[in-house]
This record gives C-alpha cells, sequence and structure tokens, in this order.
C-alpha cells in the first residue's frame, strides 16, 4: 500500500491489538507514536521490534484520562518525527457488569477513557491533521449484540461510532478521513482476561469460522483505512468479527 501520510499516533500500543497495528504502519513506511499510560517495557519492546525491521517509532507515557493528554501527546508526537497525519485511537477499557450494579466508578472510569479521551484525541487531530489525514478509532462488535453485561463498555463504543459519523461529514471538506472499526471477540489478554477455556470454546463456537479473531487481523483493516486506497472511505464502521453479526 501507499502512502503520503507519515506519522501516526496509536493509542494504547503497548500490547495488543494497538501493538499489532503499529507494526503494520510502520511496515508502510510511517513513523510510529507507540502510546501507553502504564507498561513502559511493553511499549519499548514494540519500539524495538519495529526499528529492528528498519521502521521508526517511539514510546509516548501518557495518562489519556487527563483533559490535557491529547494536546501533549500530539506535541510529543510532532516533536519526535514532524506534523502527524494520522490518529488510530485504540485504547479502552472493559469492567463487565450488570447496569442496576454499575458503581460510579466504573461508570466514570469508561466514559473518561472509552469516550472522552478518544473525543479529545479527535478534537486535536481535526484541528492539526492536513489533507489525506486519517482518524481511525476502534469500536466493537458489542454495538450490534447488545448482550447483558456490557452496557458500559458498549454504550462508549455506540457513542464514539456516532462521533466518528459526524466527524467524517465536518472534516470531508479538509480532505481527511474519519472511520471507525468494530472487532468481534479477538484472542488477546484484554479480552480473554477472567474468561475459562469453557467460555472462551463457546465464544468461538458463536462465530461462523469457529476461532476467535486475531490482532493482524483487526490491523489489517486498520491498515487500510489508514492508507491511500482509502481516501474514498469516510464515516464508515467496519465490523471486523468473522461474520459473527
Amino acid at each position: 500500500m501507499t502512502h503520503h501520510t507519515r506519522t501516526a499516533i496509536v493509542t494504547g500500543a503497548s500490547r495488543g491489538i494497538g501493538a499489532e497495528i503499529a507494526r503494520h504502519l510502520a511496515a508502510d513506511g510511517i513513523a510510529v507514536a507507540v502510546n501507553y499510560a502504564s507498561s513502559p517495557d511493553s511499549a519499548e519492546a514494540v519500539v524495538a521490534d519495529i526499528s529492528d525491521r528498519n521502521g521508526r517509532a517511539v514510546a509516548i507515557q501518557t495518562d489519556l484520562t487527563d483533559p490535557s493528554a491529547a494536546t501533549r501527546l500530539f506535541d510529543a508526537a510532532e516533536a519526535a518525527f514532524g506534523p502527524v497525519d494520522i490518529l488510530i485511537n485504540n485504547a479502552g477499557m472493559m469492567k463487565l457488569a450488570p447496569i442496576a450494579e454499575a458503581d460510579d466508578a466504573q461508570i466514570d472510569a469508561h466514559m473518561t477513557l472509552n469516550l472522552a479521551a478518544p473525543v479529545r484525541l479527535m478534537r486535536e487531530a481535526a484541528r492539526r491533521l492536513g489533507a489525506g489525514g486519517r482518524i481511525v478509532s476502534l469500536s466493537s462488535s458489542v454495538v450490534g449484540l447488545y448482550q447483558p453485561g456490557y452496557g458500559l463498555y458498549a454504550g462508549t463504543k455506540a457513542a464514539i461510532e456516532a462521533v466518528t459519523h459526524v466527524l467524517a461529514k465536518e472534516l470531508g471538506p479538509k480532505g481527511i478521513t474519519v472511520n471507525a472499526v468494530a472487532p468481534g471477540p479477538v484472542a488477546t489478554d484484554f479480552f480473554l482476561a477472567g474468561k475459562s477455556d469453557a467460555l472462551v470454546a463457546q465464544i468461538e463456537a458463536m462465530n461462523p469460522f469457529g476461532r476467535l479473531g486475531t490482532p493482524q487481523d483487526i490491523a489489517r483493516v486498520v491498515r487500510f483505512l489508514a492508507s491511500d486506497e482509502a481516501a474514498w472511505i469516510s464515516g464508515q464502521v467496519i465490523r471486523a468479527n468473522g461474520g459473527v453479526i
């Protein structure tokens, strides 16, 4: 794939889907700001992996729950590589609970990290990205499945999809695309935490392909949306889930 854009920020990129997205973008010659919250060793390992493949990357620690984080993250990425062209909103959290049992701390945490933080980053990108810019946010296929226990998580991801649709219309005149990717169940520590082998097998059996997704499955879709080939795709949500919905 060819790119005119040269610098990307990937949030939550120290492991899992975010790390794989960073590797895929770097393989296309894009300099990557590997954002992380609290795993410096993992982030530096991703940077080292990219560097070993002749790519360019830097690890940048940022607490995205801080309202000033978006500006500081963009400033740091620009200091390292120049103007940012691509924003990938990947960082997020998921704590399952029925709505009746969700406490205020869980509600606030989901709203802050899954919604407020990416919206602030999209606002910053809207101000800084030029023509050919790309914004891709990670939603989830739980938006559409609406399973019990996923209310807080699905609610924040549905809001991200709504913001994506609106921002695509606002930034289209500037030549910037805005899209979202909604993975189904993916075999990452984030998804597998707390799930028994029996439950994982049950989830696998629900998928037409009979397996969980992989970080590579999702990274390939994000890579495409960040490329020149996707210049006519905007305001879309791609449900990368193996056909589960």
